[in-house]
């Protein structure tokens, strides 16, 4: 048990990680740059996207956890594969779209990150079903944010 805990720890610290990075390259921009660009109507506030994404990270982290526990089965070892080629493609995007200011290139990131969750949750849903339910508002959320930075390159 202590192991396994241990273990969760891993994933959470990794995933958050991710988010920090992110977070540090998002802010280089968000207040400059970012604030400068036209942006659909549906754009959401920008206090909603920190509490958002700590809970997405959050769920994201106990995913590959239970895919990690499950990592012995072939389907298993697949989906830990894909769940961080997902996570890349998630600090890919940040690093394109704030770091570099590129919201076309980033949406190809976003569109690769949206297909990796994808065929992540499906290869989770062969070993661990809660893992792929897991990853599900993940994916709602990042089909949304592709449609908002599909907007925000459209519009600008």
């Amino acid at each position: 048990m202590t192991r396994d805990l241990a273990s969760l720890f891993v994933f959470l610290a990794l995933a958050f990680a991710v988010a920090a990075a992110g977070g540090a390259v998002t802010a280089t921009s968000v207040h400059g740059w970012y604030q400068g660009l036209a942006k659909p109507a549906f754009n959401p506030p920008e206090w909603l996207f920190a509490p958002v994404w700590s809970a997405l990270y959050a769920l994201i982290a106990l995913a590959g956890w239970r895919l990690w526990r499950r990592r012995a089965a072939p389907a298993g070892r697949a989906a830990l594969r894909w769940w961080g080629l997902q996570l890349g493609f998630n600090l890919s995007w940040s690093f394109v779209f704030f770091g570099a200011r590129l919201p076309g290139a980033a949406l190809a990131d976003i569109v690769l990150l949206l297909g990796a969750i994808g065929v992540t949750i499906l290869l989770a849903g062969r070993v661990d079903r809660v893992a792929a339910w897991l990853l599900a508002p993940y994916a709602v959320w990042v089909a949304f944010a592709a449609l908002l930075n599909a907007a925000i390159w459209y519009l600008n």
